[in-house]
């Protein structure tokens, strides 16, 4: 008899450890399962951490983009006053070129020429600046040449003569110079 209760003791105790066993198994299993979660989770969390960076990379480069937007029109926000006015400058340097004035066209000249001196010295101050031309090599970027004279005493593309002033207002081209280009 007892020899049949150790029996069932042991068998009992072999049944108590297999479900021990299975227990530890389905563990080990869930433990699987949960570390697959785990690595899903840590792949989400570095997929909206990438994201993240790059948006607010986006939004810096946004940010940068409109104040250097901002800023260039601000620099040249006067470019089409200034651009307006130049006629009104033409219309002054045609003024003063007349040809053996009289006595009182001299001093109205005088006048015309300080007027002249007064509304040019302030454009420069805003920015504006004449380009220079003669004895230059012609730019296409800063002059628009209407006529093209034959002459072999002066380099080829060099300009002979303006016939209008261009300007530039803060290191653009407001307006090219029109002039006579020198072809060999």
């Amino acid at each position: 008899m007892e020899k049949i209760k150790k029996d069932s003791e042991n068998l009992e105790q072999e049944a108590a450890e297999g479900q021990n066993l299975e227990g530890e198994n389905e563990g080990l299993t869930v433990d699987q399962e949960g570390l697959s979660e785990v690595e899903q989770l840590r792949e989400q969390v570095e997929d909206l951490n990438q994201r993240l960076l790059r948006i607010a990379a986006d939004f810096d480069n946004f940010r940068k983009r409109t104040r250097q937007e901002k800023e260039e029109l601000a620099k040249y926000a006067n470019s089409n006053l200034i651009s307006e006015l130049l006629l009104v400058l033409d219309n002054f340097q045609r003024a003063l070129e007349v040809q053996a004035p009289s006595e009182d066209v001299k001093k109205f000249l005088t006048g015309m020429e300080m007027v002249y001196k007064q509304f040019l010295q302030l454009l420069v101050q805003a920015g504006l600046e004449p380009i220079n031309t003669i004895g230059q090599t012609f730019d296409p970027q800063k002059h628009e040449a209407v006529m093209h004279i034959e002459d072999e005493s002066v380099p080829d593309n060099a300009i002979l003569e303006e016939l209008r002033c261009g300007y530039m207002f803060k290191d653009k081209v407001l307006r090219p110079s029109m002039v006579k280009v020198a072809k060999n």
